[in-house]
């Protein structure tokens, strides 16, 4: 039960440390270069995707296959990222920790002693079966790592 206490607290303080910055900052728009592609949330929830061209205290510009758009700063309620540059590395860290953590879960609970104990497979050979349980969930959970993250967002 400890294990798990620490996997779950392990992984709050990682999702914890994603939600940090204040993301209702519309001058976080300055991190975007031009020519990155973006996605735009209106307040009516309707979604733009585009090339950022340039933003200015009033606006948002950006470019799609109809031209050049303009969206008002009060009609905007998120603007992300579309990037996909750390999915596999999400992945590969995912199945790092699931296996560590499995491997040491496998290994804790494979203990057997007293006269009635009959352990058929050994600690080594659970604590595999754990880290390889733990590293595919692990994997799950870093591909589900969303890869395009909130410039600017309210609400």
């Amino acid at each position: 039960m400890r294990n798990g206490w620490f996997l779950i607290c392990f992984l709050g303080i990682s999702c914890a440390s994603w939600a940090q910055g204040d993301r209702a900052l519309w001058t976080n728009l300055i991190a975007l270069r031009p020519g990155q592609k973006i996605e735009i949330v209106e307040m009516n929830s309707k979604k733009h995707s585009g090339i950022f061209v340039n933003f200015s205290e009033r606006a948002i510009l950006y470019q799609d296959a109809a031209g050049g758009q303009t969206i008002p700063r009060p009609d905007v309620r998120k603007v992300r990222l579309m990037e996909n540059k750390h999915h596999l590395r999400n992945i590969v860290i995912g199945a790092a920790v699931g296996a560590g953590a499995g491997a040491g879960i496998g290994a804790a609970k494979s203990e057997c002693s007293g006269p009635d104990c009959i352990n058929v497979i050994g600690r080594g050979a659970v604590a595999a079966i754990g880290a390889t349980v733990g590293a595919a969930v692990g994997a799950v959970i870093g591909a589900l790592v969303p890869g395009h993250h909130a410039i600017y967002s309210v609400n």
